[in-house]
């Protein structure tokens, strides 16, 4: 037998040639590590709000260290299962964790550099005088009242280095408001943003440094134009201004400031009452411009455009394919038109973000509706904004989103079994229940309400809101350009009547809205954590690995955690305002408070935060304290008393009334020599603790205090 070509007889076989085998894929490319993005980089968000700061040289450059050595982990650690230095299960867990480890450092370094790109001087003390800025926004205060928030503001011997950045001031009278883009001056009231009313509350100031507002107050004087209103970007906003003012008009009453509001995005023209029957009902979220009117418009406006193009290509018109794509397109133009109009918000923006990813899908020829278009979704948001995740409006956008997408699968197996004149509605009540659902926790932990009946207002109102509110808006904006937009704002006042006579309804029923009490710090972050890892980990039981089979279990760990922590909970037996100005008690009848008038913005949050449904004249009016208007005291586990002194002369009584075993809170500064015997609690002290809140134990009063602002330019 002849040996083969390129052989010699005789000689050694040669070895045969090496194979290149590519190396396997970490687990977590092959789970979708994409899903796990924004967990991940919200977890670092959360971390920096554990204790919000400006990062200092030192802080930035250790997390660049550990940025980058784990970029490195998670880069090697492929290269050394290769080597046989690690097994591929370890070097998949690896590199899962080093990946993680990276996002949730990234999480906080977009956090702490928004933090630190929006840093503007803050109002350290009350300020009283003449105030001068550009007009950028108007509004309607809780109280009310309208408001006027100024930039590029100067005051009266503050150097501009001192000065806030923006300035709100709410107007005590009805004076003719000005318009955007104009500078005007004033005599104004002013003060730095409130401390949280009580340890755990909403904190204001943080909301105010990522708005860079550095100041707020009130002006009783006229308002006088400096310069004439500036012209460029103002123009377009004062347009949206005259457009909300004509649809009010046009439509006329409440009817019509909701469906301005709807459309532009102004709400001045909403009463405080109409707010109130809104929440009531559940309906709230329909005065927000969110993510349910983004998305009706962008469905309205690609139905009917794919309708259209499909129409003219049946005719015979050659247009190019696909006409879904084009159709996408069109939805997109009309969303970033309707975010024009709406002024830009920032949930405007976030819903407009969630709309233009799912048409953007449509158009890449992906999945529109899947968790990928909602993880992409989050990811740009907390990117661009990563405060956000803090907010209600964020938690419960993305809830009710991922819960609808959760669902779809379900209902599209059983919706063909249901008769076709059943089927809109089931899929309503479905869609209805699934998102109430969804959002019904998260509310009730911000706003500590709950609505009963919130599910029979959605039913009745949201259908309206996507077949004749919202298409009438765009039809008469599109009419608008001739001069017909007549009829089709007629349909939407009609539509936005119904919507409040439906409010109305719902919140005149008994028990419309129940009390809950504001849940510990940690249960929001427990329950939101807990419960993307029971979806992201959630497999049939015979595809559970151990890492999913751990985050599922972690997962039902952090949620039952977050059941028990709000269920166990206690409110402090005692809360003292940050100036004094107001004790309450908690009681078997609820919440005492001390005077009957007095810090009512602290104490309704006081008695919201309790879930008491009643007001401070009420909650005056339980036993627990006694003395006269000015002296009130009241009895205190262990023999302790706490007395609450305010008026002209607080400070020397509360000298005279501090002896041991007593809890003296004075209105006025406590001037005593050395350690006094009694906790005292005046402004000079309460200045640096802000509102606190004490608890009773056999060793003496145990005193939480208000967070402390650690952020300062």
């Amino acid at each position: 037998m002849l040996p083969q070509s390129g052989a010699v007889a005789g000689s050694l076989p040669r070895a045969a040639p090496r194979v290149h085998v590519a190396p396997r894929p970490p687990a977590a490319l092959r789970a979708g590590l994409f899903l796990w993005v924004p967990v991940c980089l919200s977890a670092g968000i959360g971390l920096w709000f554990l204790r919000p700061g400006l990062f200092s040289p030192a802080e930035w450059g250790a997390l660049a260290c550990l940025l980058v050595c784990a970029g490195t982990v998670a880069r090697m650690a492929p290269h050394w299962a290769e080597r046989g230095r690690l097994t591929w299960p370890q070097a998949d867990a690896l590199h899962l964790g080093a990946m993680a480890l990276c996002f949730v450092a990234l999480g906080t370094g977009l956090v702490a550099f928004r933090a630190a790109h929006v840093a503007a001087p803050v109002l350290e003390w009350r300020y009283y005088g003449p105030v001068e800025g550009r007009v950028i926004q108007i509004d309607r205060s809780g109280r009310d009242r309208m408001r006027l928030t100024l930039d590029r503001v100067v005051l009266h011997d503050l150097s501009p280095e001192r000065t806030p950045a923006k300035v709100r001031l709410s107007l005590m009278d009805d004076h003719a408001l000005p318009p955007l883009g104009q500078r005007v001056m004033l005599t104004g009231h002013l003060g730095p943003p409130s401390a949280p009313s009580s340890p755990g509350s909403f904190d204001f100031r943080m909301f105010a440094w990522f708005d860079s507002l550095g100041a707020v107050g009130y002006t009783r004087t006229p308002i006088l134009a400096v310069t004439p209103p500036e012209g460029g970007l103002w123009w377009a906003h004062r347009a949206r201004m005259v457009i909300s003012a004509a649809i009010q008009d046009r439509i006329g009453g409440q009817a019509g400031a909701v469906a301005a509001a709807l459309m532009t995005g102004d709400r001045s023209g909403i009463a405080e009452e109409t707010n109130d029957v809104m929440r009531a009902s559940n309906l709230y979220h329909i005065i927000s411009i969110s993510g349910l009117h983004m998305g009706m418009l962008a469905a309205f406006v690609y139905g009917a455009a794919r309708l259209v193009l499909v129409a003219v290509q049946g005719a015979g018109i050659g247009l190019a394919r696909p006409m879904h794509k084009w159709a996408a397109g069109i939805a997109l133009a009309a969303a970033a038109a309707y975010l024009w109009l709406s002024g830009g918000g920032v949930a405007t923006e976030r819903s407009f973000i969630m709309v233009a990813v799912m048409l953007g899908a449509i158009i890449a020829d992906r999945r529109a509706i899947s968790l990928r278009t909602v993880a992409l979704a989050a990811t740009i948001v907390l990117i661009y904004s990563p405060e956000a995740l803090v907010s209600a409006g964020f938690q419960m956008s993305f809830a009710a989103t991922i819960a609808l997408i959760l669902v779809y699968g379900p209902w599209a197996r059983i919706a063909p079994r249901v008769p076709w004149w059943i089927r809109p509605v089931a899929m309503l009540v479905v869609s209805s229940m699934v998102a109430a659902l969804a959002t019904s926790p998260i509310a009730a932990a911000h706003f500590n309400r709950m609505a009963q009946y919130g599910l029979l207002a959605n039913l009745l109102a949201v259908p309206v809101m996507g077949t004749l509110v919202m298409p009438a808006g765009v039809i008469g904006a599109v009419l608008a350009l001739v001069g017909l937009e007549a009829p089709a704002l007629w349909v939407m006042g009609v539509g936005t009547e119904w919507m409040l006579w439906v409010a109305r309804f719902v919140s005149g029923l008994g028990g419309a809205v129940t009390g809950v009490a504001k849940p510990p710090a940690p249960v929001v972050p427990l329950m939101g954590f807990g419960a993307v890892l029971c979806i992201l980990c959630w497999r049939p039981p015979s595809r559970r690995g151990w890492l999913t089979r751990a985050g599922l279990g972690l997962g039902v760990v952090l949620l039952a955690a977050s059941a028990v922590l709000w269920m166990t909970a206690r409110r402090p037996l005692l809360l003292i305002a940050s100036e004094g100005e107001a004790a309450g008690l908690m009681t078997s009848a609820g919440r005492a408070i001390s005077k009957p008038s007095g810090g009512a913005f602290v104490v309704s949050t006081w008695l919201q935060e309790d879930g008491d449904m009643g007001d401070q004249e009420q909650a005056a009016a339980r036993p627990a304290w006694t003395g006269d208007a000015r002296d009130r005291q009241a009895p205190l586990p262990h023999g302790w008393q706490v007395w609450h002194l305010t008026g002209k002369g607080s400070g020397a009584r509360a000298a005279t009334a501090c002896r041991p075993n007593r809890i003296v809170v004075a209105s006025e500064p406590v001037d005593i020599d050395g350690t006094p015997p009694c906790l005292l609690l005046d402004p000079k002290r309460l200045r640096r603790s802000g509102a606190v809140a004490i608890h009773m134990t056999a060793d003496g009063p145990r005193i939480t205090p208000g967070a402390t602002m650690r952020l300062s330019r």
